[in-house]
């Protein structure tokens, strides 16, 4: 049987602020790559200054892929991005360049480097609708609960606040009596096409939270209220997916008046700093994690490598 030819694929993550950018840009320029972004904010068109879009200057001539695809009113799945995330994988290693996933969104990344083949199985729209209507009524939690009769090991690894996945999780059991995990162990898990290099960076978390916040000032004097007038004036509104993203909608409720100026950039930093937290979790949860703490290192340069002699090493084992 012939073997399978797998590509080379770097994923370069971590939470939002950490400095994932610049790094990605240093390493592409050195490895021949091109940038696939795996991030849920800048997939969207004219949505720059809060979600920290990299501009065409920080690019320095690195093509950037699955930003800007998509106009804010569409919603947009894992699903849809793995098939869109696929073709850029393919295209980029057909012209014998190097993919580099960055980004921090976790479900986007895990899309690709998990075999969750129970995506495809039949839907229940339904029964859907009836735990979103549950969730309403009761409350997230009281739906969370429903798994613990059901599927233990998502009731203990999913959060109340995950509602999409809790309700996947539920949905999945419902239509075959089987939970995901049972599912992910039949298949195997880790049966993917790519040789994968995953490397995940971190730093202090007093440092990591002043430079969230230091961040958001840089939104707000970019002009982030105007960005958020001007998507208004598009005909975007709050209950768009889009529009929740952090920045987006608390500078929402701040030009509807529900909130002060002041407290709505405290909720940006606020929520900014506790997705950073949501977003270190996801990544403990993946073994196969390189952890970068930048703080070990002189410099960025020093960073890239280290990297760069870590994938070395890797393909000579």
């Amino acid at each position: 049987m012939e073997a399978k030819v797998l590509k080379d694929l770097i994923i370069i993550a971590g939470p939002t602020a950490v400095g994932k950018t610049s790094i990605s840009i240093k390493l592409a320029n050195s490895l021949n790559g091109e940038i696939i972004s795996a991030d849920s904010m800048q997939i969207y068109k004219y949505m720059d200054i809060g979600s920290a879009k990299v501009t065409k200057e920080e690019m320095e001539g690195i093509p950037h892929h699955l930003i800007d695809i998509i106009v804010p009113k569409i919603n947009y799945s894992a699903a849809q991005y793995k098939k869109d995330a696929e073709k850029c994988i393919n295209d980029i290693t057909s012209r014998g360049r190097v993919p580099l996933l960055v980004g921090g969104t976790g479900l986007y990344i895990n899309s690709l480097i998990y075999n969750y083949n129970f995506t495809e199985a039949v839907k229940d729209e339904n029964y859907r609708k009836e735990l979103e209507k549950l969730a309403l009524e009761k409350g997230k939690e009281y739906v969370h609960g429903l798994l613990k009769e059901v599927d233990i090991d998502s009731y203990y690894r999913l959060y109340p606040n995950d509602l999409k996945r809790v309700i996947r999780a539920l949905e999945v059991h419902k239509l075959t009596g089987k939970t995901i995990s049972e599912f992910n162990n039949n298949e195997s898990l880790y049966d993917i096409p790519y040789n994968l290099y995953y490397y995940v960076l971190t730093i202090g978390r007093s440092i990591l939270y002043e430079r969230i916040n230091a961040r958001v000032d840089i939104m707000i004097e970019k002009g982030l209220v105007n960005e958020v007038i001007k998507l208004k004036e598009m005909g975007y509104t709050s209950d768009m997916q889009s529009m929740k993203g952090i920045g987006y909608k608390e500078i929402l409720f701040y030009l509807e008046d529900k909130i002060s100026f002041n407290e709505a950039v405290d909720m940006i930093k606020q929520g900014s700093r506790n997705y950073a937290k949501r977003q270190l979790t996801w990544f403990r949860k993946d073994t196969r994690v390189n952890w970068i703490d930048k703080g070990s290192f002189n410099n960025e340069d020093d960073i890239v490598e280290y990297i760069l002699r870590d994938i070395q090493l890797k393909k000579n084992i």
